[in-house]
């Protein structure tokens, strides 16, 4: 039975979530997706690939070769974190790009079509067009992740992009505050930690 703590999902945004996918909740780092079945069971808590899918990998999967596929989305992982972290603060141009090479020949592999589907009951469109992605081996469980890395380039602000405060964290976030002001990935990790290391150093100050 798979012992992993739940996954972190604090990037309000897929693609810091996949960089999340390592991080230090309290003081040992922690990679979810160190082989095969942790990057299943984490693109499952992501909701980035359908249950049936997942499943039919798990089973027909060739020895070692989940392992291989998580190999390589860790190999895309800190790759990408290095963009971000680069890129991070302030707007992306369109001098980008040519460092995106890696994920352009990710996105190509992809195998996905469009098909004509009922729409649900009540929608105002009885037909709606649906994109459908063939999952013919375990390297497809990539597609869906460098789609979300796509996202986070071509959609988000990197202006809003920051990385926690917390002096041990990794975890990186989108802002999607009023006024831009979040520190943390979350209040009840780093920035309980924040406030309790302030009331040390008050009580410090006043003894």
């Amino acid at each position: 039975m798979d012992q992993r703590p739940a996954a972190m999902f604090v990037g309000d945004a897929p693609g810091l979530d996949f960089l999340n996918s390592i991080a230090t909740p309290i003081d040992t780092p922690f990679d979810w997706i160190d082989d095969g079945g942790g990057l299943l069971n984490w693109l499952e808590q992501a909701q980035l690939v359908p249950a049936d899918v997942l499943k039919r990998m798990r089973r027909d999967a060739l020895p070692g070769e989940l392992d291989e596929v998580a190999d390589q989305a860790r190999n895309l992982r800190e790759w990408f974190r290095g963009f971000v972290r680069k890129h991070k603060g302030r707007p992306l141009t369109a001098k980008t790009l040519a460092e995106l090479e890696p994920l352009n020949r990710l996105l190509e592999r992809d195998d996905t079509f469009k098909r004509i589907v009922s729409g649900a009951k009540g929608d105002t469109q009885p037909l709606q067009l649906q994109t459908i992605r063939r999952w013919r081996t375990p390297e497809a469980l990539l597609s869906p992740i460098g789609e979300a890395l796509a996202r986070l380039v071509c959609t988000e602000d990197f202006s809003d992009v920051k990385a926690c405060e917390g002096p041990a964290c990794t975890l990186l976030f989108a802002d999607h505050t009023r006024g831009r002001t979040r520190r943390w990935c979350s209040m009840a990790i780093c920035g309980n930690r924040a406030k309790q290391a302030a009331h040390r150093h008050r009580v410090k100050e006043q003894h």
